[in-house]
């Protein structure tokens, strides 16, 4: 019979209790908040499940979904195919491994808040780098009139900033494979494609679903980089979740923004789920 021992709980346990505290303390203010009607912190009426009903019901939520879901998939789509690329790109010698991988994690250092400044100062027509570059490719002054290439900034921005996490979590599970087995591939004769398909890709594949899950919902929520390129527009199609839920908070709408950020951590913890019920069914390991 296999003994286990859980005094290894005790010390976890009072990291547990503080982010409990922290966590849960807002989550129980924001739900009651979402059942009432607020005009000021001190004068509230009870209205039930009003503000969801209406929520659901209007057009604008499904649309801020189909618009977030949308760009998670298409992040999703570019960044984990070019980390994986750019993973088997980088030189196995020890010295420019760590300089390869310390430029590759730069943009992960950059605070959130400061990415769209950046971005916005380097498409400046009159003194960004690639504001000077990109006219004469047909680049627009007026970009931001543009439902495409608003999209397409966005896209760049994040693939920018969170490429990095998918290539370093790839490179750390293709060091675990041992040399012989691609030694012992080359004189079988097995190509590249061979290689990647039967050695490599079976050792990336928990850490592609540790990549997928991170990054498909954290770009399902994107907010702080997001609503500085064009506030949602035009005409709404950057209008994500988050950027629609800014919005009510930002005209002290308590109600209604409560009862959206009650559904929006209701989709996470949902698509959280289900990726841990997928992740059972398809791997044997981890369902035994």
């Amino acid at each position: 019979m296999k003994y286990r021992d859980n005094t290894g709980w005790l010390f976890a346990l009072p990291a547990t209790l503080v982010l409990g505290l922290v966590g849960l303390i807002p989550l129980i203010t924001v739900v009651n908040y979402s059942f009432f009607e607020i005009f000021i912190l001190d004068t509230r009426f009870w209205i039930g499940t009003e503000w969801y009903a209406e929520i659901i019901g209007f057009d604008r939520f499904w649309a801020s979904l189909g618009r977030s879901t949308s760009f998670s998939v298409l992040i999703l789509s570019i960044q984990i195919p070019l980390g994986i690329a750019i993973s088997l790109c980088i030189p196995r010698g020890r010295v420019w491994v760590g300089l390869t991988l310390a430029v590759i994690a730069l943009p992960l250092l950059v605070p959130w808040n400061i990415i769209p400044s950046l971005w916005l100062s380097l498409l400046d027509p009159d003194t960004g780098i690639l504001g000077r570059i990109i006219p004469h490719v047909g680049w627009p002054a007026d970009w931001k009139l543009s439902a495409p290439l608003t999209w397409l900034v966005l896209v760049a921005m994040d693939t920018w900033h969170w490429t990095s996490l998918v290539v370093i979590l790839c490179y750390s599970a293709l060091t675990t494979i041992p040399a012989s087995y691609c030694q012992a591939a080359a004189i079988d004769g097995a190509g590249p494609w061979q290689v990647f398909r039967f050695i490599q890709l079976p050792k990336l594949y928990h850490v592609l679903l540790m990549a997928i899950l991170l990054r498909f919902m954290d770009s399902l929520m994107i907010y702080t980089e997001a609503f500085p390129i064009n506030a949602g527009g035009p005409n709404g199609a950057s209008m994500f979740l988050a950027v629609d839920l800014g919005e009510e908070i930002k005209a002290f709408k308590y109600g209604p923004s409560a009862a959206r950020s009650v559904l929006y951590s209701l989709i996470i913890v949902t698509v959280a789920w289900t990726f841990s019920k997928a992740r059972s069914k398809l791997d044997p390991e981890s369902a035994a």
